[in-house]
């Protein structure tokens, strides 16, 4: 059994593993958008087991984003299949929320596709419900 050991900041020796993490659940590698974020991002952190990122967590604080007071979001998490059963994604998503409460912000928020039945499973067995918002998007043409 795993046993999943710290919780950390992220930092760029980490990069590789996550965006392995990331590949094998999206089937789309993208190191260079994982380089990004971690510029952009100080709430990007890593669970790990000896050297080896077990899992991956990001999000931020957001003010005031359509009248919503500040809150925390979740962005992207992503734990291995073989650590998905000892806790992985609890211990990460725990330890953004102790950040965010420092925060002092009291709601977490997140968006999801609405067919990832994985994800939405997780989230709701931590507590999470809807939210009084609705995401709404439009296709954006290019000009002529």
């Amino acid at each position: 059994m795993i046993q999943l050991k710290k919780i950390r900041r992220a930092t760029r020796r980490d990069l590789a593993q996550v965006a392995e993490i990331d590949a094998r659940i999206t089937g789309m590698r993208k190191p260079r958008y994982w380089a990004g974020i971690l510029r952009r991002y100080p709430l990007f952190l890593v669970l790990t087991e000896k050297a080896r990122v077990q899992g991956y967590i990001v999000g931020e604080v957001r003010d005031w984003e359509f009248g919503s007071p500040p809150c925390g979001w979740v962005f992207g998490i992503g734990v291995r299949p073989d650590a998905r059963l000892a806790g992985a994604g609890t211990r990460l998503l725990e330890a953004i929320c102790a950040e965010f409460r420092r925060s002092r912000v009291d709601k977490v928020r997140t968006l999801l596709a609405r067919d990832n039945a994985l994800v939405l499973a997780f989230f709701r067995s931590q507590g999470m419900m809807a939210a009084p918002f609705i995401a709404l998007e439009m296709e954006l043409r290019r000009s002529p």
